[in-house]
């Protein structure tokens, strides 16, 4: 059986599974629930300055009757005292020593305040301290939060106050609210931070009434923006980590990265893992569907490291790395068809409407005589069959050009697959054309001979 014994900065943890610094960690009856369901550790709700919290806190986004695909909160940081958090931290730790406790903390940008709030932090035997440079809501507007981690001079000055005095890891938590997460990182670095953490919560408003015409969550008949997290964030969270995981700076600081963005199962997780994680903290998971999950989320990831033959964490970690790329070094020459399993089709047409109305006409529908049915088709007028049999979906491989759009709108997992082909061409990236043919890139006739020399056709 796998092991997914973690280690992230020395901290150790039996499994990558953390809550995240989130409702879900926000007292000492929590986290203590979450370890004997069998979480492999928590940040703990973030402490910090008084503040007061208000309702409702929470709005969410909700697709064709699927609820909590995002959650979109307006919630502030920890409103327990302080003393009592402290309290109930060291508690925690003292009876789970085999987990990971990390405490997330925000302060005002002043180095006798970090230097205050490390030390009682430290004084709980916490493992070590998240800085929250990514609360988009509320802390901001008191410059904390996403006022730090979004200003890479104010990120690394910041973590240099906490660094300079804490001897426990400290670990940086990146805003996604910004234009070049590789900026943010490379200021947390720079200011002595042991680990980083990505992403936190993205500025959004979810939804708006129609009747009411007020934004959700609604507070007293007004609203503000939230941070938005859950499963819709997943995609940013990944891409994000895998710009960090690819940069030569965060390489060479050999800085372990803790995901974070829309973890629900143990395949998000697995991804996460993929690209490079390090340890894996979720929220919008918990809250949904309760401290329960962990179940599946170690059972799965066991048994799919069984079946890879992975060993370890350690033996799961970057291996996506190495397929992640720039666009200009993309093989230009690599071609792929759609093709359609007739045995599975349920002829609903939605590949062939995506494709005539909104990617290259590439589809034809054709009847059981091999007849081609004429876009706008109805299969039936007035009782009258037009078309002999119901058509079927049938992709002109000739014209085809790969986009995919049709596989991605399929209902039916595997009718439509993305085959590869020869094309005939030798294979040649952007930046090698660029290189070797300039005139491509600003001229459009030095882009049709090119197309016309090595035979592609855009129809």
């Amino acid at each position: 059986m796998a092991d997914l014994t973690t280690t992230f900065c020395g901290i150790t943890s039996p499994n990558p599974f953390w809550l995240a610094s989130a409702p879900p960690s926000n007292s000492g009856y929590q986290v203590n629930k979450a370890f004997e369901a069998g979480w492999g550790g928590a940040v703990w709700k973030t402490i910090g300055p008084p503040v007061l919290n208000i309702s409702n806190r929470y709005g969410s986004l909700t697709v064709d009757g699927k609820r909590l695909l995002a959650i979109n909160n307006v919630e502030l940081i920890s409103d327990r005292p302080l003393d009592v958090n402290l309290k109930e931290i060291a508690e925690v730790k003292r009876n789970w020593p085999d987990r990971a406790v990390i405490v997330s903390a925000m302060v005002d940008a002043d180095p006798k305040a970090w230097e205050t709030i490390i030390r009682q932090i430290e004084d709980t035997g916490a493992d070590g301290i998240e800085l929250n440079y990514g609360c988009p809501q509320g802390m901001s507007e008191r410059g904390m939060g996403s006022a730090v981690g979004q200003v890479p001079e104010m990120c690394e000055l910041n973590t240099q106050w906490a660094t300079s005095v804490a001897s426990i890891p400290v670990i940086v938590k990146l805003t996604p609210n910004v234009t070049d997460i590789k900026a943010s990182a490379h200021a947390a670095l720079a200011g002595g931070a042991d680990a980083l953490s990505l992403i936190n919560t993205i500025n959004s408003i979810t939804k708006v009434d129609l009747d009411t015409f007020s934004i959700s969550p609604t507070i007293g008949g007004r609203g503000t923006h939230g941070g938005y997290a859950g499963p819709a964030v997943k995609p940013i969270a990944l891409h994000m980590l895998s710009e960090l995981m690819t940069d030569p700076t965060v390489l060479a600081a050999k800085a372990p990265i803790s995901g974070i963005g829309g973890i629900v199962t143990w395949k998000d997780g697995a991804e996460f893992l993929l690209l490079g994680a390090a340890s894996l903290q979720i929220c919008t998971g918990a809250m949904h569907y309760g401290f329960r999950i962990i179940d599946d989320l170690v059972d799965g990831l066991s048994n799919w490291m069984d079946d890879k033959g992975f060993a370890s964490i350690e033996d799961v970690r970057g291996r996506a790395l190495s397929g992640v790329s720039t666009f200009g070094q993309l093989d230009l020459s690599y071609q792929a068809v759609a093709r359609i399993d007739q045995d599975t089709c349920i002829g609903c047409d939605l590949c062939w409407k995506a494709c005539e109305d909104t990617a290259h006409q590439c589809i034809d529908l054709v009847d059981a005589s091999g007849a081609v049915v004429q876009p706008g088709y109805d299969p039936d007028v007035n009782g009258k069959a037009v078309a002999v049999g119901r058509p079927k979906p049938v992709v002109r491989e000739s014209d085809c050009v790969g986009c995919a759009l049709c596989a991605n709108v399929c209902p039916v997992d595997g009718c439509i697959s993305m085959v590869s082909i020869d094309s005939g061409r030798d294979p040649v990236t952007w930046d090698q054309l660029q290189a070797g043919n300039p005139a491509v890139t600003t001229d459009w006739e030095a882009m049709e001979a090119y197309r016309s020399d090595v035979g592609i056709d855009i129809h």
